[in-house]
């Protein structure tokens, strides 16, 4: 509910690159980068005469896609042709599916705060990827380019459109949404969901509401490249219109771009210059018609996918729900877990160093789990450390981060520094007993019954042992030491 009792209502149009060898309609080959406009033959540049030939592999990922988020396969639907004219589309049309989509009515669950809501998916379809723009200026914008290029690698490659009903009501409920459809995509294995690399990329419709009025005015925000991006990009727009209702204005129905730079979004074009696409059957594709047995094959070969996942992580090692979404996260994530219990470690201990430790360093460097600085055996090997009483919490703690920051072995850090924990009770016995020296008054403060002295002592211990002193039997001897 954003300000003045309005509600917001969202829906999300996802775009996602399949992970096909080749391109949707030709042999191209689909690979991320390469030099600009070597990957592209007479079919994806559009010359006369190229005829398409549909790839039964992007097929067969798009109904892996609809049969995870429980839609229905189609038993008929097109491909029509989607006109219109920009530099980065080389037919002056676009090979998408219309009014016959091949999967229909599907839903996904999302959980924000322990709060659940089914999210309606209305259809997925497939067609095919347009080329890139390069606008070179100072912003990258058009109307600031001095010159534009265009890559056209990138065109014709398989691409899924996943549009969900308007039923998403925040900002942190649509992150959760995209955090979830990635992580179903990944498990599907379909697409590589890089959204730095434009492989997944979002569409946002937002209009506020009065709860229980009709929709409102409803604006797009265009091409947002990350989780973060969906939240920044709503969280702003959802103050623009409250602000501007706020001030009686009237919103008008338009399509913007969210600036990741200035954290806003700009107006890119009004409803009055909105498309019209005149779609019309493609002549040059058959309709695809899928029976009963390639369905019943594919739904057998459906993987774990995240929810049942985190579920069976939950149940089997006694997981918190934010634990079992960490380790469930992504294959990654899992395979990280999974090393770390081969290599000894109880599953609840690997979950909390995963959920804290390890969470916070990946986030703090900004990579994913994959690009982790620290092998799941090399933490493992620390978190050993730590049971057998080698070194203390704390110090494990803070030799992982140095080691995660320069990426070295936990253990040898250990060693390096000489971190073991001092066990002899006669050298700590030692040791306080300077401490007890250097801080007679407190000692006899400690004597009239001041039992919160005690603690200032004990940090003091610790301090002499460089923090090396195993802390209870540290204390247990300090006890000892001032006499019971």
């Amino acid at each position: 509910m954003s300000g003045d009792g309005y509600e917001a209502v969202i829906g999300l149009e996802c775009h996602v690159e399949l992970a096909t060898a080749s391109k949707m309609f030709c042999a191209c080959p689909t690979t991320f980068g390469g030099e600009p406009n070597t990957r592209t033959c007479p079919v994806c540049l559009g010359e006369p005469g190229s005829l398409p030939v549909t790839n039964r592999k992007a097929v067969e990922y798009t109904m892996l896609i609809g049969l995870a988020v429980g839609c229905e396969i189609a038993p008929r639907s097109l491909f029509h042709r989607k006109n219109y004219f920009y530099p980065d589309m080389p037919k002056n049309y676009q090979i998408s599916q219309y009014d016959l989509p091949l999967c229909v009515r599907g839903a996904l669950d999302v959980d924000v705060d322990g709060d659940r809501n089914r999210v309606g998916i209305t259809r997925v379809h497939l067609e095919e990827d347009t080329g890139k723009t390069l606008h070179v200026g100072s912003t990258g914008r058009i109307h600031e380019a001095v010159y534009s290029l265009v890559d056209y690698n990138r065109a014709g490659i398989p691409l899924v459109e996943i549009v969900s009903e308007p039923d998403i009501r925040s900002p942190a409920e649509a992150q959760r949404y995209v955090s979830e459809l990635r992580s179903i995509l990944e498990a599907l294995g379909v697409s590589d969901v890089r959204m730095e690399e434009g492989s997944m990329r979002c569409d946002a419709n937002v209009s506020l509401r009065k709860p229980g009025e009709g929709l409102g005015t409803k604006v797009e925000i265009k091409n947002l490249n990350s989780i973060r991006s969906v939240g920044r990009a709503l969280i702003f727009e959802i103050e623009r219109q409250t602000n501007a209702l706020r001030r009686g204005e009237t919103l008008v129905q338009e399509t913007r771009h969210f600036d990741e730079s200035a954290g806003v979004t700009k107006t890119l074009r009004s409803k009055e210059e909105a498309f019209d696409y005149r779609y019309f059957p493609e002549p040059d594709l058959v309709p695809i018609e899928p029976d009963h047995a390639w369905i019943d094959r594919l739904r057998a070969s459906l993987p774990e996918l995240p929810a049942a996942r985190r579920a069976r992580l939950a149940t089997e090692h006694g997981l918190t729900a934010e634990q079992a979404g960490i380790v469930g996260g992504s294959g990654a994530s899992l395979a990280y877990f999974d090393a770390m219990l081969s290599a000894g470690v109880e599953p609840r201990e690997a979950a909390v160093w995963m959920a804290g430790e390890l969470a916070r360093a990946l986030n703090n460097a900004g990579v994913g789990i994959d690009e982790a600085r620290i092998a799941p055996d090399a933490l493992a090997r620390l978190i050993a450390l730590v049971r057998d009483d080698t070194i203390n919490l704390n110090t494990a703690k803070k030799v992982f981060r140095d080691a995660f920051e320069a990426g070295a072995d936990p253990v040898a850090m250990v060693a390096e520094r000489n971190l073991a924990q001092v066990s002899d009770e006669s050298a700590i016995a030692q040791v306080i007993a300077g401490v007890l020296e250097a801080n007679a008054s407190e000692v006899e403060r400690y004597h009239a019954g001041e039992e919160k002295v005690f603690g200032f002592l004990m940090g003091q211990a610790m301090k002499a042992l460089k923090g090396q002193g195993k802390p209870e039997t540290v204390q247990r001897v300090l006890r000892e030491s001032l006499g019971g």
